[in-house]
């Protein structure tokens, strides 16, 4: 198969012909139709993932068609039109247990732990349990993002974060996690502020639910403007930039009682980032972190999808190739891109 391959952090990418995967006995293998390129992957690339081994393909939020399936497997047949969480669980260690697959003691990620989709074809362990069928409704170009940025962000939103009705949410950072966090809070009744320093990103924004928007490149006090516009602060924030300065601001932000969640993830050196603590003991606010979402939840935002109150595929920004990935990977940190690019060429 043709696949996407690194020998080195921060090294050369380079499109290979390697050797199809086989199932394992629990797994199944996927001829890709769609693979999201995610901000995730350049971390990977460039070194912050200590369960990356080299050689190694990338890739991790995809969708396609299962072409064969191990011996042990019930629940998918060949033919069968999937995605999965980019966490998978093993489904038999104790956050397995309690439904939390998502920090699973022994997951499996594509792209991450294993070879990912940046590939024609890829290998998908514990599938059994992790696997979700896509309706005939859901495109697979639009399914690509429900492995990690939208599902990620329905999970940091609704069950980390309990957004609830009339309440002020602020997204700092309108890349496809902010993006996919700010249509989730408004299909939720919420009043979402968007928050980032690209103006057509902004504008995005506006379109897919955003009540009111501030560019920090060009605010002067973006707390001070979050606490303006909602009479007090935000009952919910949510850094889906990862940046030591977002962070701070997230929580600075937010009134009495407020909750920020944090989904962005930061690079290595900013892992230890400072917070105000002062505020976080005299408001009482409340710090979570979200990592991914369990197949389980999967089908309240599906049905939300089939409903028409959730509509992902807007915020895809174009398709490309896989050879395309080459050359956008080591600079997605800088692209000005408005939205999600999506593989949906893998010859």
């Amino acid at each position: 198969m043709k696949a996407i391959l690194y020998e080195e952090f921060q090294g050369a990418l380079t499109l290979r012909n390697v050797p199809d995967p086989t199932p394992e006995k629990d797994g199944v293998v996927i001829q890709l139709q769609s693979s999201g390129l995610c901000l995730s992957d350049r971390h990977g690339w460039m070194g912050h993932d200590k369960d990356i081994k080299l050689p190694h393909v990338p890739g991790h939020e995809l969708a396609g068609i299962v072409v064969e399936t191990g011996s042990a497997i019930k629940n998918f047949k060949k033919g069968d039109r999937v995605t999965v969480p980019f966490v998978s669980g093993c489904g038999h260690c104790p956050e397995c247990a309690t439904g939390n697959q998502q920090i699973c003691d022994n997951q499996f990620q594509p792209g991450f732990t294993h070879w990912g989709s940046f590939a024609q074809f890829v290998s998908i362990h514990y599938a059994d349990i992790n696997l979700v069928n896509l309706p005939e409704e859901v495109e697979f170009v639009t399914a690509a993002s429900l492995g990690c940025r939208f599902a990620t962000s329905f999970r940091g939103v609704v069950d980390q974060g309990r957004v609830k009705p009339e309440e002020w949410v602020a997204v700092h950072g309108c890349g496809g996690v902010g993006l996919s966090a700010i249509m989730i809070a408004a299909a939720f009744g919420a009043q979402v502020i968007a928050i980032d320093i690209n103006q057509d990103k902004l504008d995005l924004a506006k379109s897919v639910g955003a009540s009111a928007t501030i560019n920090a490149a060009t605010s002067k006090d973006v707390i001070g403007a979050i606490r303006e516009i909602t009479e007090g602060g935000a009952h919910l924030s949510i850094d889906a930039l990862g940046h030591p300065d977002v962070l701070f601001n997230s929580v600075s932000c937010l009134r009495k009682r407020g909750r920020h969640v944090q989904i962005g993830i930061m690079n290595a050196e900013h892992n230890n980032s400072k917070i105000p603590i002062d505020l976080i003991i005299g408001k009482e606010l409340e710090i979570v972190g979200s990592h991914g979402m369990q197949a389980h939840r999967y089908n309240e935002m599906l049905d939300m999808m089939k409903a028409g109150k959730l509509h992902p595929e807007k915020l895809v920004a174009k398709t490309i190739s896989l050879s395309e990935v080459i050359n956008k990977l080591p600079v997605m940190h800088q692209s000005k891109t408005s939205g999600i690019e999506v593989i949906t060429d893998f010859d």
